[in-house]
């Protein structure tokens, strides 16, 4: 692995983004395994589509920048993703928000050896004996490492 790339996580209203806007996007921007930069940028509460969305994003407040619509949020990661390969959970709602971008998309199921379920998160913290984390992108890094130093990894 001798380049830079982006790992992210995503999680929507909806898996058709026609039927609601994302809420969250968390991602790091790395270059080979070095962390070089990170994203985390969500809705502000007070324009999420349903109000039980803003538990589910309870956690880490602070650690967050808030955006006023989906249209900005895309807008300051398109910017910050620049023209870099993305590491992405390779899912229907995944696929679908980021369809539009240009960007080479590599699942990171592939680079882990696994296939998509919909406790995947549980399956990657068992395999690799993981601390569970609000940050499934941290938690993907940390499995992209550990398979890094057991197998030659190329995208």
């Amino acid at each position: 692995m001798n380049k830079k790339y982006i790992i992210l996580e995503l999680i929507p209203s909806a898996i058709d983004p026609s039927k609601g806007p994302l809420i969250q996007i968390s991602a790091l921007k790395l270059d080979n395994l070095q962390l070089i930069d990170r994203f985390d940028y969500r809705l502000s509460e007070d324009k999420l589509p349903l109000t039980q969305f803003a538990e589910l994003i309870s956690y880490d407040k602070d650690n967050f920048k808030y955006v006023d619509s989906h249209d900005e949020l895309m807008k300051a990661f398109i910017d910050w993703i620049e023209d870099l390969d993305l590491i992405i959970i390779n899912n229907d709602y995944t696929n679908n928000y980021l369809r539009h971008l240009d960007n080479n998309k590599i699942s990171i199921l592939d680079l882990l050896d696994m296939e998509y379920s919909f406790d995947v998160i549980d399956k990657i913290i068992s395999k690799y004996n993981l601390q569970p984390s609000n940050y499934i992108v941290d938690l993907l890094y940390e499995a992209l490492i550990y398979e890094s130093n057991n197998k030659d990894i190329t995208f």
